[in-house]
């Protein structure tokens, strides 16, 4: 059964949701286990021997629930990185909702459900089925953004995340009913087909497949639409932030890719130039709107719509190249992210988060393993070598090259080299700021743990990079052959 990991995580959040009802929230951290455990042994499912079948091409594409569910090798890549991200993201909860008095039960029973609409996102191969996965995510990640329902702030994010999110849904649904109008079908294959035959397509084609990207462009903060990412980033609780900067990224391009390469393939020539600008316009914004930022959460956040540009770049190339360049960027990219938001979670000074870049002040002194962990992400951020960061930016602008997109990848790196000043700028204050008050201790096992793993990933991947390549050309040519 190809839906048996989601429908396993499926059961498992509904049986942790009685539990969480009966026993209310002494028994929080206990469900938080259990969800890092159930995505964990969904993880496992995923890349079972058993279920993986291969040609010469990479995993051979299954489907179920006629045809509207889809199980190649960029579903199965994407959803082990989601997986991942959202356990991670529990992990990191722990302390901070504990501190803030927001221990609840049902946070980790939102991020399983919002990770089964993920999951169905990356595997949607009918525009029906990416609408019911869509929503899936988006119901709990609004009700996340304001879980902090006393803070001002977080309620804020939670409304400005609905409003938004909801007149996307309605862009979204506006475009796919134009399109079904059009071609008759709303079946990935059967309109790859038709819209093959519409030569040139329909001016009511072409308005729906602008709604339809704009809509997935608002759910991953592409410009013009990233207009919801700075508050929401810095209003929402920071675990939750962090999980909004990886795993719905995650989801929202693995989508966006599926859904321009399979049923808008023979519409290239008419998207392409609209991600070419979409890419281009968040590189820019998102670097040098960064450099004025004093809130660390909000730079992570116009740092986040930077990379999305990045990402945006390998969806334009339209190649094998430049979708396994996309896959280990996001790979590396969300890791990264939520190793710096791991930072962040441990800056607290008297009881109180501190979220101004300026409190960063002189921790290369009074904590050295912390600033250090920082360094690492802050460099492989700016895309210093040999870490991690490094690569995923080489691939993408080595694929942009290739296809003849030389000036898409000049601007790549320039705008990279624009976002290394506030990136820089973080290493400057830590070890050459006058030290301010000694940070409070580290939180629990859970940020210490987060730590490890992705600061230890920024450094190992330059060492052994190949898996994760093998991997990432494995799950295109899956895809989309090659």
């Amino acid at each position: 059964m190809i839906t048996l990991p989601e429908i396993t995580l499926a059961i498992l959040s509904m049986i942790l949701l009685v539990v969480g009802a009966i026993f209310g929230d002494r028994v929080a951290r206990h469900i938080g286990v259990l969800a890092i455990g159930g995505l964990l042994l969904t993880g496992g499912l995923l890349i079972c021997p058993e279920r993986l079948h291969f040609n010469h091409d990479g995993l051979l594409p299954t489907f179920a629930f006629g045809k509207m569910f889809v199980d190649d090798g960029l579903a199965r890549f994407m959803k082990v990185l989601i997986l991942f991200a959202s356990a991670l993201s529990i992990m990191l909860s722990w302390s901070y909702m504990e501190q803030e008095k927001l221990e609840r039960f049902e946070y980790p029973i939102l991020i399983l459900f919002a990770t089964v609409g993920m999951m169905l996102m990356v595997s949607a191969n009918n525009l029906l089925a990416l609408y019911v996965g869509l929503e899936l995510q988006s119901l709990a990640l609004y009700v996340l953004a304001a879980f902090a329902r006393d803070q001002v702030k977080s309620s804020e994010a939670g409304l400005k995340y609905f409003v938004l999110g909801a007149l996307s849904s309605g862009l979204l649904l506006y475009g796919i009913s134009l399109i079904y109008g059009y071609a008759g079908s709303t079946d990935f294959v059967s309109l790859s087909f038709a819209l093959r035959e519409m030569v040139p397509p329909p001016i009511g084609i072409i308005i729906g497949m602008v709604f339809i990207c704009s809509a997935l462009a608002f759910k991953v903060s592409a410009v013009p639409f990233h207009m919801w990412t700075p508050d929401v980033y810095e209003g929402a609780p920071t675990p939750v932030t962090a999980f909004f900067a990886s795993a719905p990224k995650l989801a929202g391009l693995a989508l966006l890719t599926r859904l321009l390469l399979e049923p808008l393939n023979g519409m290239i020539h008419q998207w392409d130039q609209v991600i070419v600008f979409a890419a281009v316009a968040s590189m820019a914004l998102g670097s040098f709107a960064g450099l004025v930022q004093t809130n660390i959460k909000r730079l992570m956040a116009y740092s986040s719509i930077a990379n999305i540009g990045y990402a945006l770049v390998g969806i334009a190339v339209v190649n094998v190249a430049g979708i396994q360049a996309l896959l280990i960027f996001l790979a590396i990219y969300y890791l990264n992210t939520l190793g710096v938001f791991s930072v962040i979670l441990c800056l607290r000074r008297r009881g109180k988060m501190l979220e101004k870049i300026t409190d960063l002040a002189g921790l290369g002194k009074s904590n050295p393993l912390l600033a250090l962990t920082m360094v690492i992400f802050m460099f492989s951020m700016a895309g210093v070598p040999p870490l991690a960061g490094f690569f995923g930016k080489y691939f993408i602008f080595l694929s942009a090259v290739k296809a003849h997109m030389v000036p898409l990848a000049i601007v790549g790196m320039l705008t990279s080299v624009v976002a290394a000043f506030y990136y820089l700028r973080i290493i400057k204050i830590m070890y050459f700021d006058e030290p301010l008050e000694a940070l409070d201790p580290l939180p629990d096992y859970g940020v210490k743990i987060v730590l490890a793993i992705t600061s230890l990933f920024m450094i190992v991947f330059t060492i052994f990079p190949n898996l994760l390549i093998k991997d990432a050309l494995i799950a295109t040519r899956s895809f989309i052959g090659g």
